[in-house]
């Protein structure tokens, strides 16, 4: 395999990405900002899947903002406790919903500097909120988008997650960051997979450094 340069790579690769998935959406159900804010708190380390269950009755019962900061730990817990973390994520349930109230009047911030100071909500969090409900150009670096942009060679020695977003925010255009974040995510999810990458049913495989490496090792060992 040729060598390919990195603008190459971003180039060929999103061009890709945008012919397969050219509306790519989270996998979270929800229909507001506030139950999307909800549901990514709790994604933290647990599936779309599960997520989905839990949420309708969730959101169900809590509505708002208001109504959620009125409730209490043993009645949030039971509507999430099938998830991963359910003490640490009802407490982050709860002070998110609080401060809303408290210094939001209830509904969710849409800058990343206001965001930051919600419980529960770090940059990953953020970003996911500024991308599908505002469309800026923010880049969410989950596990999916930190591992699949480091092995098809869209970062090179990213040791943080903001170092992955930096990179992918300098080279992917403002329009397409919020659609890359998904592309990414589910490109990871179902082919870019974390112990096996499906190589053989990869349609970017020919502008990906981790096939590219492989190649050159199975021709090495022939």
């Amino acid at each position: 395999m040729p060598r390919i340069s990195i603008a190459e790579r971003y180039r060929q690769v999103l061009g890709r990405f945008a012919a397969e998935m050219p509306e790519p959406k989270t996998e979270l159900r929800y229909d507001t900002p506030f139950h999307l804010l909800l549901a990514v708190i709790l994604s933290a380390q647990c599936t779309d899947k599960r997520i989905n269950q839990v949420t309708p009755a969730l959101f169900e019962a809590f509505p708002d903002a208001a109504s959620l900061a009125a409730s209490d730990e043993e009645t949030v817990y039971e509507y999430i406790k099938s998830v991963s973390y359910p003490n640490n994520k009802t407490k982050s349930l709860l002070g998110a919903a609080r401060c809303l109230v408290d210094n939001f009047g209830g509904e969710v911030p849409d800058n990343i500097d206001d965001l930051l100071t919600i419980p529960g909500v770090g940059r990953k969090t953020a970003n996911v909120m500024l991308s599908v409900v505002w469309h800026r150009a923010a880049m969410a670096v989950d596990t999916h988008v930190f591992r699949v942009a480091e092995r098809i060679g869209l970062t090179t020695g990213s040791k943080t997650p903001r170092q992955t977003e930096d990179t992918l925010v300098k080279h992917i255009p403002d329009q397409q960051i919020p659609l890359a974040h998904h592309w990414l995510i589910l490109h990871g999810r179902y082919v870019c997979k974390a112990r096996r990458p499906d190589c053989l049913n990869c349609s970017i495989r020919e502008w990906c450094r981790y096939y590219g490496n492989q190649s050159k090792k199975d021709k090495r060992s022939e």
